[in-house]
């Protein structure tokens, strides 16, 4: 007998369409997203289709936990860029028929260093413009999230500075900037830890992967 999927779970990485925006900061949600598929998918079936109806590139696999049932999972990149990422987030939780707790977004946040993580359970927005759109669009923020850190190290004076200012004249051209050489290092990790957490979650429970995984 073919094994019945019962559960699903739609993991939603936010970013920008387009090459332009590939390697900036404000992309990290993508990159955790291509990352997970390429780790736990055949190499012939990591592939991200077009689906303009949801207004998103989706890929789709099904997930067999070692101590639970069949799941399927949606992972989504919205193409609305990141200010309508909640226009592409309510057409695929309505569609799929998903309440809000099976819903993961996964994306950069300014306010944590750079290289570490939190997974947490709803909350406001602080002034993430994707999140900000999800929730509006959703008309709730019972959501989970994989907030990825993006903020410089204490010790880079320079690049502390440069923050500063740009935070006086517009946090969008941080966050739409590129990481530089001396951080590839820690994103890479991070990319691979953002991976393992949303494994740890579907393996074992969102609890243990924020016991796990979130930066003390």
């Amino acid at each position: 007998m073919d094994d019945i999927i019962t559960e699903m779970k739609l993991i939603v990485g936010l970013g920008n369409p387009g090459e332009k925006y590939e390697k900036t900061r404000h992309n990290l949600g993508f990159m955790v997203a291509e990352k997970f598929l390429k780790d736990f998918q055949p190499v012939v079936l990591t592939v991200w289709h077009d689906e303009p109806k949801f207004k998103s590139e989706l890929a789709t696999i099904e997930w067999q936990s070692k101590s639970g049932s069949l799941e399927k999972i949606i992972l989504a990149k919205p193409k609305t860029y990141m200010n309508g990422s909640g226009l592409s987030v309510q057409l695929l939780t309505t569609y799929y028929k998903r309440q809000t707790t099976d819903i993961w977004v996964v994306h950069d946040d300014i306010d944590l260093p750079l290289g570490s993580m939190k997974i947490r359970f709803g909350g406001a927005s602080a002034g993430h413009k994707g999140v900000q759109s999800i929730i509006e669009s959703l008309g709730t923020d019972k959501f989970w999230r994989f907030r990825m850190g993006i903020k410089p190290n204490l010790e880079s004076r320079i690049q502390n500075s440069e923050l500063k200012k740009t935070k006086l004249r517009n946090v969008d051209d941080f966050v739409l900037g590129e990481f530089r050489e001396g951080e590839i290092g820690k994103v890479r990790r991070l990319i691979k830890g953002g991976s393992k957490a949303i494994k740890e979650a579907l393996e074992n429970g969102l609890e243990a992967a924020q016991s796990r995984f979130n930066t003390k």
